[in-house]
């Protein structure tokens, strides 16, 4: 038995929006809801889908995964782990909640997910590849940044509010940084990031909309 008040979700899905199949969902959530309490654990939400394992566009899944995240949820109950998905779109799946380390558990297993010893082997595989394209992400965005430096650019010169004794969150974006990175050949993503480590806490969704702006109003001149 586990601990009281460790919080989990139930996922159940079916392949048709058949009518036999909709009372399959309502047992599914019936039996995975109490299984859970059994456990020890908080049931915060029940996800559904109506759809293809294969696919991973499924809305109840989505939204599953963004509700474990934000929620930082110990633990995810499924019939068996085909509910996640199947093939390549099953792998997906549980790679991310590898990520967010939500313990998966299936009525068939009558406990944690067993996966066999192939599917182990790739999902340590899948964890080693990301670790290596994170390292390349931030070795890139260094050299986007000493290129840079290297060709005139000075953050320290160049932000006219850099530091602030006042203590007080920086709201404005410099627009003339984000041209000036843009135009020595840095990508949104590494313009976002070199910003946020001088203090300005933008994303790259804003600075590629501040630079659209941007170009914008001077087309507009």
């Amino acid at each position: 038995m586990m601990n009281n008040h460790q919080s989990a979700v139930v996922y159940c899905r079916v392949s048709t929006e058949k009518e036999t199949q909709s009372s399959s969902l309502e047992r599914q959530e019936e039996e995975l809801v109490h299984y859970a309490q059994q456990q020890g654990y908080e049931v915060k939400c029940v996800f559904m889908d109506k759809h293809s394992g294969y696919d991973v566009e499924r809305e109840g899944l989505l939204e599953m995964l963004d509700f474990i995240k934000e929620q930082e949820i110990q633990a995810l109950f499924v019939q068996d782990e085909t509910r996640l998905g199947r093939g390549n779109a099953r792998m997906a799946v549980l790679h991310l909640l590898q990520k967010t380390e939500t313990d998966v558990f299936s009525m068939r297993d009558a406990g944690p997910v067993q996966l066999n010893e192939m599917d182990t082997m790739l999902l340590e595989i899948l964890a080693i590849v990301e670790e290596y394209q994170r390292k390349i992400h931030n070795a890139k965005i260094r050299r986007g940044m000493r290129r840079a430096v290297e060709n005139g650019y000075r953050p320290e010169k160049n932000l006219s509010n850099r530091g602030n004794p006042a203590g007080q969150e920086r709201k404005e974006v410099p627009i003339e940084e984000i041209v000036r990175l843009r135009h020595r050949g840095l990508t949104f993503e590494e313009i976002a990031m070199s910003l946020r480590g001088l203090g300005f806490e933008v994303s790259k969704a804003t600075v590629h909309r501040r630079y659209q702006e941007h170009q914008k109003r001077l087309a507009g001149k």
